[in-house]
């Protein structure tokens, strides 16, 4: 597995950024949770709306994530754990939130593509030679669901992205430390058992690298945070703190 090590996040550094995403053409950056305006338990720095903070909180957090990234625009999707991929191929007049789709694709420039999360994955994706980037939101669902092969059929059939140009990102998210399924023999199928890592626990970080390998995508072009979010307080975890934050995971190609 090549991690390519990310930049450290923290309270003094707020963006991780992969190595290997670094383009002069891709903006992209994971937000954890500080830097932001929301009182507890959203502290500080949440992107979502649908938790009860006060929306001028979200609107200003992402507004400054925004500035960060010197994108004009984010649109996001309302997630619902599905297999849904949204293609937009022409900018928004507004920042867009998209109901009932948990990837989006775009080669439009200046837009930010972004997936709120707290333990499930953002999976980044970038085909430099076409100009295409891709954000996707995989829980354990859209793991089940190949989530990640759905957004790279529609990077290739709406786009014409190669995938053995794709580059790959994952990000901070639940680790196989923490990854308990107890009722995994329901939830999961059998498939995803080479990647238990002790009794009714699941490597998910594995499981999405093995999905990206089988789409075509080269494992030197596959870079993993390899960061917990349940351990680490930097980022929003709902294993942790059920009543929490959502943090950020942005994509977008530059102007």
């Amino acid at each position: 597995m090549n991690r390519n090590e990310p930049r450290p996040a923290g309270p003094a550094s707020n963006i991780l950024t992969f190595p290997g995403l670094s383009s002069p053409r891709l903006l992209h950056g994971i937000f954890n949770r500080y830097g932001g305006t929301s009182p507890p338990p959203w502290d500080s720095r949440n992107v979502s709306f649908g938790l009860g903070d006060d929306r001028a909180n979200v609107r200003a957090n992402r507004e400054a994530i925004k500035q960060a990234l010197g994108c004009s625009r984010l649109v996001s999707a309302r997630q619902v754990h599905g297999r849904e991929i949204f293609a937009l191929q022409e900018a928004p007049e507004a920042d867009l939130e998209v109901d009932g789709c948990d990837g989006i694709v775009t080669n439009v420039p200046a837009v930010g593509l972004m997936i709120q999360q707290a333990d499930c994955q953002a999976v980044m994706l970038f085909e430099p030679a076409r100009g295409v980037v891709a954000i996707v939101h995989a829980g354990w669902r859209g793991s089940v669901a190949n989530i990640i092969a759905a957004t790279v059929a529609v990077m290739k059939e709406t786009f014409g992205a190669e995938t053995a140009r794709l580059i790959a990102g994952i990000s901070p998210s639940l680790g196989p430390c923490c990854a308990e399924f107890v009722n995994f023999r329901d939830e999961l199928p059998s498939a995803f058992l080479p990647y238990q890592v002790r009794p009714a626990y699941f490597d998910f970080w594995a499981i999405s690298r093995d999905q990206l390998l089988a789409v075509g995508v080269r494992p030197e072009n596959i870079h993993v945070a390899g960061i917990c979010t349940r351990c680490s307080r930097d980022y929003f975890s709902y294993r942790r703190e059920k009543v929490t934050g959502r943090f950020a995971s942005v994509i977008g190609l530059e102007k």
